[in-house]
């Protein structure tokens, strides 16, 4: 059992992360070389209670260890546990792993593990004619097949799968038998995923001792449990390799990746660390006050966590308690943060609102969902936009940002946090399910790198200080922490007159207020990096998105590029206020699609912005990714035009 350790920084913790702690996660670049093939994806699926999401972290993990490059992508249901075998039921993690750079993952799959025939029907579509797909015999039985809606007994042939290599495992009977007199048969059952990852690990030629570590860091408490899962992979691995399961293997080379420590982190995770960095680089203690909810619960589980880096997290009754928590911590002198999903941003709009008439610095995780309503909780879109700009009463701007990838939201994170305490708002942060979930390799980073983050504090030495006493160059408003002496003051909701910060109803002075509260969003204009445009300035087609469609939108742009085909890509992180010279790129081109998924909501914000701008839009709302193949398509017939 490890000790407890503490940390007394952000580095200090980022230090033993690299250097054995969490040992298991990290590579150190170059030093494995493995051969081919550049890339591959496996899909592990099953029921929700199969175990698929651990089985494919864990092989995520250790392919991590070994030097490849990738990008992970879990897709589980809503339900806590739907009827055994049912199609509704199917779990699932997809990992896309390489030796070059990947940006998703994956849209068709090379190697399934398809614990019942449930799982098979719902990824049939995906399966690669040539792909291998691994099954448990001992769960496609006829009432198997019957669950599943089949008709016939023989679900390849009736799913057109006449291609495909099919290894057919009783992996059921093999785990009984070699935990008998080990465990009983409910753990040797729970205990088929890590049977099935060791015939993962031999088909990708993994040596165990990563994946045993991993499982003897996660079972540490539970040494039946351990003891157990470490014979069957080891099961798992020797079946494969002494019947020599599949008539090819995959060996495939390390990236080659800029010199350091990295490990597998999901979004959620590098959301947390975002935060604790920022909190650190400001000299400011961190406060979360949050409530449960899909898929955003993880950034408060971790950041729980951490106490021994001076983070404080409040799990509230409701939504709006968790704001409201937030907003008092941020007039108190914290880094102040509430997260949340798509529901609970709405519940959550008139406490933003005063968070924007009050002025104090306040960053809003937003871990977006498919909608409206409960809609789809496990499942991803792109759809709160609107409602992240638009979504209070009043004139009521806030700053909106968004994550590109699993390892930016570390990066978007800290950004969030540095705009509001510097500038004195509300900063919404806009992830999504897929981002959160996901995991990639990420270099852990010097904070030394990232830049300083210095509050407005009001000066001391100030005689006649009123609390909207503001900087003439940026308008922000300077921040008088509470208890300190000279500086007493009361902030709120009601409209306060300009000069004398006393409430005011007087007409002038709240158009003047209005204005100014506007004008200080507007001026963060200038301290925003412009946007970047990857490709040919002269290209036929701008390919323009936002958030955490980049790495699908960048594939398929690539992809037409290597074919020969002018189009370039624009992917925004700052959404409001948008990049100085974003007009200016997107006036530049001829053809301009702009891609979301949702039905146009970034699009409507351009043609708002952008006077004369009417570009062509391609929109899905499907709650899964988007498919690399369907956009090359979709931007090949735009060309075409």
């Amino acid at each position: 059992m490890q000790p407890f350790i503490l940390y007394d920084s952000i580095n200090d913790f980022l230090f033993i992360l690299t250097n054995g702690i969490f040992q298991n996660l990290l590579f150190m670049a170059n030093e494995t070389r493995i051969k081919n093939p550049d890339k591959v994806v496996i899909r592990f699926s099953g029921d929700s209670g199969d175990g698929m999401q651990l089985a494919g972290n864990i092989f995520s993990n250790l392919s991590a260890v070994f030097g490849n490059e990738i990008t992970t992508f879990p897709d589980f249901p809503a339900e806590i546990r739907a009827p055994h075998g049912s199609l509704s039921g199917v779990s699932g993690f997809q990992v896309h792993l390489g030796s070059k750079k990947i940006y998703t993952p994956g849209d068709k799959t090379d190697v399934l593990v398809a614990m019942n025939p449930a799982a098979l029907k719902v990824n049939a579509k995906a399966l690669k004619p040539d792909s291998i797909v691994i099954i448990d015999t001992d769960s496609f039985t006829e009432g198997d097949l019957k669950k599943a809606q089949f008709e016939t007994d023989n679900p390849f042939v009736e799913l057109g799968l006449t291609s495909v290599q099919v290894v057919e495992t009783p992996i059921t009977t093999l785990s009984k038998a070699c935990l008998e007199g080990i465990a009983d048969h409910k753990q040797a059952l729970r205990s088929r995923n890590i049977f099935a990852l060791g015939l993962i690990c031999w088909l990708f030629d993994r040596p165990l001792d990563v994946a045993e570590h991993i499982l003897s860091k996660k079972f540490s408490k539970k040494p039946n449990i351990l003891q157990a899962n470490l014979h069957v992979l080891t099961a798992g691995y020797h079946y494969g390799n002494n019947i020599q399961a599949s008539v090819s293997t995959y060996r495939i080379e390390t990236i080659n990746a800029a010199k350091g420590f990295y490990t597998d982190i999901n979004g959620n995770k590098a959301t947390a660390y975002g935060l604790i960095a920022a909190a650190e680089k400001a000299g400011l203690s961190l406060f979360l006050g949050s409530y449960p909810i899909t898929p955003a619960t993880d950034i408060m589980q971790e950041l729980a966590a951490r106490k021994e880096l001076g983070v404080k997290v409040m799990q509230a009754e409701d939504e709006i308690a968790g704001v409201c928590s937030a907003i008092g911590a941020a007039f108190a002198g914290n880094l102040a943060v509430t997260s949340t999903s798509g529901p609970g941003l709405a519940l959550k709009g008139e406490a933003i609102g005063l968070a924007v008439i009050a002025e104090l610095p306040l960053v809003v995780v937003d871990v977006q969902r498919s909608g409206p309503s409960t809609g789809m909780p496990t499942k991803s879109e792109q759809s709160d936009l609107s409602q992240a700009l638009y979504g209070r009463n009043g004139e009521s701007p806030a700053v909106v940002i968004s994550a590109l990838s699993p390892t930016d939201c570390f990066d978007a994170a800290y950004r969030a946090a540095k705009i509001a305490l510097e500038h004195m708002t509300p900063v919404i942060l806009l992830t999504d399910g897929y981002v959160a979930n996901g995991s990639s390799a990420w270099k852990i980073p010097d904070l030394n790198d990232y830049p300083e983050i210095n509050p407005p504090y009001v000066d001391r030495q100030l005689n006649d200080w009123k609390p909207y006493d503001r900087d003439e160059e940026t308008l922000v408003r300077y921040w008088a922490v509470p208890g300190t002496e000279g500086f007493a003051h009361r902030i709120g909701g009601l409209e306060k007159d300009y000069e004398t910060g006393v409430i005011s109803t007087d007409p002038d002075n709240h158009q003047l207020m209005t204005d100014i509260r506007q004008a200080k969003i507007d001026k963060i204009a200038d301290f925003i990096p412009l946007q970047e445009v990857e490709g040919d300035l002269d290209a036929d087609l701008l390919v323009v998105g936002w958030g955490g469609t980049y790495g699908h939108l960048r594939e398929a742009v690539e992809k037409l590029q290597e074919t020969g085909n002018k189009v370039a890509l624009a992917h925004f992180r700052f959404i409001h206020p948008l990049p100085k010279n974003a007009g200016e790129i997107l006036k530049h081109y001829k053809k301009v699609m702009v891609v979301e998924q949702n039905n146009g909501q970034f699009a409507n914000l351009l043609r708002s912005k952008v006077p004369g701008l009417n570009p062509c839009q391609f929109n899905r709302v499907k709650g899964q990714p988007f498919i690399v193949a369907r956009l090359v398509e979709e931007f090949t017939k735009l060309l075409q035009q």
